[in-house]
């Protein structure tokens, strides 16, 4: 099979490697969709190290083959991927927030990863994908579970008025999860004409877009002071300080940003005004409905709303391309899908 390689910034290699056989256990999936993620141009840019396997965690597919003592699933059954490997045996694994196993491992990241045409992982990684829901939308699962999760763990509630930091894909997500997890309003930063069109058509009731924003922002915060924050952003941002002035007193700030380095911080603010700042690790289980289960559900629901977020898409041997196309916002781009 041939799978693509991060070898240094902004370089790809796509080389023939030996197909994956399943293990006992295991299933081989025929990688039909791999979004490129906010994380991916992390290591592209050289932000963080490329990581030492085929990268890609954006994952839907169809089972081409599965190992001894595999029943649930059968080749040709389509799916997504919950890219996680846990040891399932530890205390967190055994709650259902198996996403802070000491132990665990992300395929992209410290196992081969997706921007392949064939990808082998434990089968407990897999989540069906209903009639409704097509290669294309249904890579949109894991970006959306992660945002489930952040409103869960936020929690967002009934009438909940939240602010989303940034509009990239996971921004744009947390404004369908935060409106299914029952917001009675939901604002959003934009910097891109795509981004407060998308934002808009998935539900958002303000988008802080232009050379103005920021100054709405904290005066419209500042008069209407929001429950929740979820801040997307990351790099070089300032915007956890955004968040603990922007939110209420009492207020919680989610962080799903994966920041560069040690971002700027008032800790007289967060101590004066009582604010919990979460951390938002990936997605979890909450007692029998994964964080992926709900997301498919959302999908599932109307998935012609969430179809526009793929603005672009590249065969896999255009892979770098496909990663100069998600890195130029002003290409249009939201998520750029790759079709291995």
């Amino acid at each position: 099979m041939i799978a693509a390689y991060c070898t240094a910034p902004h370089e790809f290699e796509v080389k023939e490697v030996p197909a994956p056989a399943p293990g006992p256990g295991e299933v081989v999936v025929r990688v039909r969709r791999c979004g490129i993620c906010g994380s991916d141009l992390h290591f592209y840019h050289g932000n963080l190290p490329p990581p030492p396997v085929c990268p890609g965690h954006e994952i839907s597919g169809e089972v081409a083959a599965v190992g001894a003592a595999v029943t649930r699933w059968k080749s040709g059954d389509r799916v997504a991927v919950e890219p996680l490997v846990v040891c399932g045996e530890c205390a967190f694994c055994k709650t259902g927030d198996y996403q802070l196993c000491p132990g665990f491992q992300v395929a992209g990241n410290s196992l081969d990863g997706g921007f392949a045409e064939y990808i082998r992982l434990p089968a407990y990684t897999l989540f069906g994908l209903p009639r409704e829901i097509d290669f294309e939308v249904g890579a949109l699962t894991e970006p959306l579970a992660v945002t489930v999760h952040a409103a869960r763990l936020a929690p967002i509630r009934m009438g909940d008025r939240v602010l989303i930091l940034g509009a990239g894909t996971i921004g744009l997500l947390a404004v369908a999860a935060a409106k299914a997890a029952g917001a009675g309003e939901v604002w959003i930063t934009a910097r891109h004409a795509q981004q407060a069109q998308a934002a808009t058509a998935l539900g958002a009731t303000r988008v802080f877009t232009g050379s103005d924003a920021q100054s709405e922002l904290s005066s419209t915060s500042h008069e209407k002071p929001v429950d929740v924050v979820v801040e997307t952003v990351g790099g070089t941002a300032d915007t956890l300080n955004d968040a603990v002035f922007g939110v209420r007193r009492g207020g919680t700030v989610v962080v799903l940003g994966i920041f560069a380095g040690n971002p700027p911080l008032s800790m007289l603010a967060l101590v004066i005004k009582e604010v919990r700042l979460v951390g938002s690790m990936t997605y979890g289980r909450a007692g029998t409905r994964a964080d992926f289960d709900i997301a498919i559900d959302l999908l599932a629901r109307s998935p012609e709303q969430f179809r526009p977020l793929v603005t672009h898409r590249y065969a896999l041997n255009d892979i770098a391309r496909g990663f100069e196309t998600a890195s130029d916002k002003a290409s249009g781009s939201i998520k750029v899908a790759i079709e291995p």
